[in-house]
Parts: C-alpha cells; structure tokens; sequence
C-alpha cells in the first residue's frame, strides 16, 4: 500500500463492522475490571480526602475506551477523526496523588487491549497489578516517617527533650526551629523503633514542655 492509497475512496471506506455479540462482551468485561479497579483504587487509597467520584470515573474511563477503540478498529476514517477529536482535549484537573495517574493509565490500557481482543492479557494482567498494588501500598511500616512538634520554654528544654526523643527513635532529624521570645518551637523528623507511641506522652509530661505533637506525613519534605 502507497501513500496515495489512502486517499483512495475504496480504502477510506472500508468499515468492518462490529458483532453485537463482541460489543457486548467487550464492554461488560470493562465494567467488571473497571469495578475491580475501583475496588483496588478505594483499599489502596492513602491521600488526605478519598473521592468517589474519580473511583468511579476509573470504571466510567475504562469502558468509553472500550467503546472509542471498538469504534476506530472498525473505520479509518473514523479513527483519523477521532485522533484530530481528542488532540484538542485538555485535562485540567489536577492530580494530587501519584498513583492516581496509574490508575488512569490502567483503565486506559484495559479498554484498549480489550477492545483488541486480548482479554487473556487484559484480565489475568489485570489481576496481577492489583495483586502488587494491595501487598506494596498497603504494607506498613515503623520505619515510616513521622513528624514531631514540640513547644518548650527554652534551650535547656529543648536539649533535654531532643536528648529524650533520640533515645527512642531510631533516627531524629531537626526540620526547622522557631524562636519566640517566650518559647522555642522545633520540628523533627524521626523513625520509631516500634509502633508504640507512648513515648510522647512522656515527653509531654516533662517539665519545660508546654505541648508535644506526634504527625505521620508521606515523606516529602522540601526544603
């Protein structure tokens, strides 16, 4: 085949249709791994405000993909249509958790293996990605880093309880410290040897330690 083939009317024109029997199957086989993914997505899910409406647009995602490449497989001209379509679409939304990127990419990808015919690949491969993402994402740690926030009533204070913190944590790393006339506010990121806690309900007994405050946070830290 040419280039100039393709402006030919007989190539242009050539439309293989669509069973409805395999339409059916296509798309009902996206709603259920779209579901899956929906499920994976709400086990998974560590941000601050979980949303259901994107969990939703995941399995919503999945099926439209479907249906779009169902449709560019059947029509050339249909499918240069639809790449000129969705070349102007702009996403404006902003993704505030990484993985949720890979959630999108994964419906995008279910819908169009299925819609290529490769269910094999698309359900067991399916399976095994959400199999990774509940051992990997929800597997916790002591070793996570949290944050501790301690007020005190000045620099004696303050080395006495750095002092304190070190000889429970495994790690102690000072983020920032705010100097009032009154009083000295210090930030540190530490990793706890267990998960028992109770360590800051002594230090916020100690004398000079006007309040203590223990934040688990992802780890991103800048600055």
């Amino acid at each position: 085949m040419t280039f100039n083939d393709i402006f030919k009317s007989s190539f242009l024109e050539n439309v293989s249709s669509v069973s409805i029997f395999d339409m059916v199957i296509a798309l009902a086989l996206a709603f259920g791994i779209g579901l899956f993914i929906f499920l994976v997505y709400k086990k998974t899910f560590s941000g601050v405000m979980y949303s259901s409406s994107f969990g939703v647009s995941l399995v919503a995602l999945t099926m439209i993909t479907t249906l779009v490449i169902l449709a560019v497989t059947s029509n050339v001209v249909l499918s240069l249509g639809m790449v000129g379509a969705l070349s102007i679409v702009r996403f404006r939304t902003a993704i505030k958790e990484p993985l949720d990127i890979a959630f999108l990419f994964w419906s995008i990808a279910v819908g169009i293996v299925l819609a290529a015919g490769m269910i094999p690949l698309a359900v067991f491969g399916s399976a095994a990605i959400g199999v990774i993402l509940l051992v990997f994402v929800n597997k916790k740690s002591h070793a996570n880093p949290y944050i501790i926030v301690i007020r005190c009533n000045g620099a004696a204070t303050e080395m006495h309880a750095k002092d304190f913190i070190e000889r429970n944590v495994n790690r102690c790393v000072i983020k920032s410290k705010t100097v009032q006339k009154d009083s000295v506010e210090v930030n540190m990121e530490v990793r706890l040897k267990d998960e028992n806690t109770g360590f800051i309900n002594a230090l916020a007994e100690m004398p000079g330690i006007q309040s203590a405050v223990l934040v688990s946070y992802n780890g991103d830290y800048m600055g």
